[in-house]
């Protein structure tokens, strides 16, 4: 099977999830849980074969980390983070955000088993936005995220003579930007028995001080 490295861009604490507004009290935590557990459930993905965490601040033991002080946005950070990949052997890169913990590793290993080569947007709940990016080579492509995502990797991949496809994965829709998403990500960490430990704590706490 093909080389493939998982690429995660982390912007720092303090500057994340500012979108939720007053939604939750101590969004760094919030944003550093979410993380972590996305960084955990990569761990366990059998097609893996490694991770890469693209941060200013973060830094976890096990998992290689690509400095990202000037932390330009999340497609600058993507971009450095598959750079490093393929400079590791990458054959395929794997871009998911860390705002996804509910993260199914068996959904990742399906989705890794099915596809050789070309491009595979995972959208996100809405339809419009990129949760994750699958592409193969990890260079015929730039990622390009942000509002209207999936359009333009969509055009993109296709521009550059890529196959695309699309793949629902239903825990990597539950990306955390606004209040509405946070409710859906509580839904499905509700509806689901195992994962995001450290997310479900800290919204347990949230809900308890609220």
């Amino acid at each position: 099977m093909a080389r493939t490295l998982a690429v995660l861009p982390v912007k720092s604490f303090g500057r994340a999830k500012q979108r939720l507004g007053d939604a939750v009290a101590g969004r760094p935590a919030l944003a550093e849980a979410m993380a972590r557990d996305v960084i955990e459930a990569l761990g366990v993905v059998r097609g893996l074969d490694g991770v890469i965490v693209v941060s200013g601040e973060l830094r976890i033991e096990g998992t290689e980390v690509v400095d990202d002080p000037v932390e330009a946005g999340q497609s600058a950070a993507a971009s450095l983070g598959v750079r490093a990949a393929v400079a590791r052997g990458a054959q395929r890169v794997f871009l998911v955000p860390g705002d996804c913990p509910a993260l199914d590793p068996a959904e990742v290993d399906g989705l890794l088993a099915g596809t050789a080569e070309g491009v595979v947007i995972v959208p996100d709940r809405h339809g419009s936005g990129t949760n994750a990016l699958l592409i193969a080579p990890p260079e015929v492509m730039a990622p390009a995220f942000g509002p209207g995502s999936f359009a333009r990797h969509a055009a993109l991949a296709r521009a550059a003579g890529a196959t695309v496809r699309v793949s629902r994965l239903p825990s990597l829709e539950l990306d955390v930007d606004t209040p509405g998403d946070l409710e859906a990500l509580r839904a499905a960490l509700r509806a689901r028995g195992g994962g995001a430990a450290r997310t479900r704590a800290l919204l347990e706490r949230l809900a308890h001080a609220a």
